[in-house]
């Protein structure tokens, strides 16, 4: 019932932001005479704000059509490589006409960026994408609004996810390099150690980043959400169907209005002061700060649904049993198995200010994939960065991009070779050494910790 009473809120509202939209231009138009009364620049930016507080947030776009390679400008344009019921797989080509550029884009690096299916839409990850195209081919899981998926695909089960992670990796070939950005660390590990389980080729690296791998370190208060309530507590309380005016009708979902609820009630404080902020930029005219306003907030307003046995599976097995850690998770009736994956080198990223996977989450990997040779393994810890910034914003750019940009290029031109002999286990590394650049990012023990 809940659903149905936010909708018809929304549709509530939807006339009155339309209005206070046309009213705030009304008193900031040049050509409109109230534009000209001394409170008008109060009263426009105050109804700009009431727009922005009571609109409807769509899906933002990638909107990447280019990208600088060597000082080139290349075209990119955005391709759907594999369409499933709950994910597209989207490819990012870049075209060009210059010979030198075409033949070294030719030689770069394929990557798999596996977005979080967790409230916010794969476009959160724009940066992400941006900068990787500079100097890799890029694919990124577009994952779907549950609302907008007809009840007669199906459930969509923590271990549909597996499996999708596993198809798109096979589609993309062995020579790919995954990345993984928060929530999907873990599915994306079980998918590549079944892979590894079953001899089938893994990616030549596995990078992630800020990711929930053993939620027991550092638990953050999303972390003690999940784990101080009961399972039944999550299914009572957060799950609701989908209203008739979507198709996906009768879907069970976890609706994204919720997880929004969720997301601002982290940083009250933070989100309030960013928005009155909004308004005194508006008040001076200050476009620049206002626009970079609009652009963060339509993106962390843009929410989607997710599906319910998704969900409800990802609160038991990821935040209450541990079942990935503690070594008793199957996907399809099979072991999931870490420290079977030999043939894949391994980054994890950690944030020192993550507020959503605390210290050690992700670093955690390390200890289950005791199959990868120590000298294969690293970390990296992005000092000064939250959640966000280890995947967008400056210290991305600055800071973990070069790092996981190393990684890649290092494990792309020399592979890891699989099932070596444990006395030859850090040959490959002092081969690297001495025909790449190493990453900065530290070795790491493969001891639990």
């Amino acid at each position: 019932m809940l659903y149905q009473i936010y909708e018809t809120q929304r549709a509530l509202l939807s006339p009155f932001s339309e209005f206070a939209y046309t009213s705030a231009k009304l008193y900031s138009h040049p050509l409109s005479p109230f534009s000209h009364s001394p409170l008008a620049p109060r009263v426009s930016a105050g109804l700009g704000l009431m727009h922005r507080l009571a609109k409807e947030y769509e899906k933002p776009e990638f909107n990447i059509h280019s990208v600088d390679i060597g000082g080139v400008e290349v075209a990119v344009q955005q391709r759907v490589a594999l369409a499933k019921p709950f994910c597209r797989l989207l490819r990012f080509k870049r075209f060009t006409d210059n010979s030198p550029v075409l033949a070294q884009m030719k030689d770069q690096p394929t990557v798999l960026v596996v977005a979080p299916l967790s409230g916010h839409h794969s476009t959160l990850l724009r940066d992400t994408v941006r900068v990787l195209l500079r100097d890799h081919k890029v694919y990124i899981t577009d994952w779907t609004d549950a609302r907008m998926v007809p009840a007669e695909a199906g459930p969509f089960h923590l271990d549909d996810y597996v499996h999708y992670v596993q198809e798109f990796i096979r589609h993309v070939g062995p020579g790919v390099h995954v990345i993984s950005v928060c929530q999907p660390t873990v599915p994306v590990l079980a998918a590549v150690s079944l892979m590894a389980s079953h001899g089938e080729a893994t990616p030549r690296t596995l990078t992630m980043m800020g990711g929930p791998i053993d939620a027991r370190m550092s638990p953050t208060a999303v972390n003690n959400l999940a784990m101080n309530k009961p399972h039944s507590w999550f299914e009572n309380n957060v799950i609701y169907r989908v209203p008739q005016n979507y198709p996906g009708m009768g879907r069970r979902v976890y609706p994204g209005f919720l997880q929004h609820s969720g997301f601002i009630a982290m940083n009250p404080d933070r989100h309030l002061k960013s928005h009155y902020d909004y308004f005194l930029d508006l008040v001076r005219g200050d476009g620049d700060n206002a626009d970079s306003h609009r652009e963060f907030y339509d993106e962390y307003n843009a929410v989607l649904d997710m599906p319910a046995e998704y969900y409800l599976d990802t609160i038991k097995t990821v935040f209450q049993d541990f079942a990935l850690v503690n070594g008793t998770w199957k996907v399809g009736g099979d072991l999931v198995r870490p420290q079977d994956i030999t043939g894949s080198a391994l980054l994890t990223v950690e944030g020192d200010l993550d507020d959503i996977s605390g210290a050690g989450q992700t670093r955690a990997a390390h200890g289950l994939c005791t199959g990868v040779a120590k000298a294969h393994q690293f970390h990296y810890d992005a000092k000064g960065a939250g959640h966000y910034g280890i995947f967008s914003g400056r210290r991305w750019r600055e800071n973990v991009y070069p790092e996981v940009r190393r990684f890649i290029a290092m494990y792309d031109a020399n592979p890891v070779v699989a099932a070596a002999p444990k006395r030859a286990a850090r040959t490959p590394v002092a081969a690297l050494a001495r025909t790449t650049k190493s990453t900065t990012a530290k070795p790491v023990s493969t001891r639990r910790r």
